[in-house]
């Protein structure tokens, strides 16, 4: 099973796991329940819940994941690090909405996609973290056609093109 496209093995500690525990610094101090959206290998969701867990308050993490081979990987790592973690097996738009203080995906779709497949779990305090490329700029375009959104952008401290897209009071935009 791929969990990691094979041409990043030699660069696994900076391209997917730095790259995640990059996150933990912006989001320690977010509301729970935190939200990872398609956790596919655990990035960045399983490096933030072992990062939080070292905390004093260690927030509910969910993650999400509708692939069964990578949900069995999943809460293998998460029982073998006992980690305060809950796997939620089915698709995204399946679930039952709740507001989450936080959410998280990385790589898993262009920014307009991933407004949509959050909104279920947006809340007034909501905060957003996408690590996204060098396509940000369009992409923040695009998603700013449907949606109100405050952006902070932060440079990547693993990728020189890479941006952290911080977004908080996210609303869909009224149709006429």
């Amino acid at each position: 099973m791929n969990l990691i496209s094979r041409s990043t093995i030699p660069s696994i500690r900076e391209r997917h796991i730095l790259d995640s525990a990059q996150l933990y610094p912006i989001a320690k101090d977010d509301e729970a329940p935190w939200v990872d959206l398609g956790s596919g290998g655990g990035l960045p969701g399983i490096v933030l819940a072992i990062l939080a867990a070292g905390d004093s308050k260690t927030p509910e993490i969910h993650l999400v994941e509708s692939d069964v081979r990578k949900a069995t990987f999943l809460h293998h790592v998460v029982r073998e690090l006992a980690l305060p973690v809950r796997i939620i097996r089915r698709r995204i738009e399946d679930i039952e909405p709740f507001q989450a203080g936080l959410i998280t995906a990385r790589a898993l779709a262009p920014l307009p996609i991933l407004l949509d497949l959050s909104s279920r779990f947006l809340g007034p305090s909501t905060r957003l973290l996408f690590p996204k490329g060098k396509r940000v700029d369009s992409e923040l375009t695009a998603a700013r056609a449907d949606w109100h959104i405050e952006v902070e952008i932060i440079k990547s401290g693993t990728d020189p093109l890479g941006r952290i897209l911080s977004l908080s009071n996210v609303e869909r935009r009224k149709t006429q």
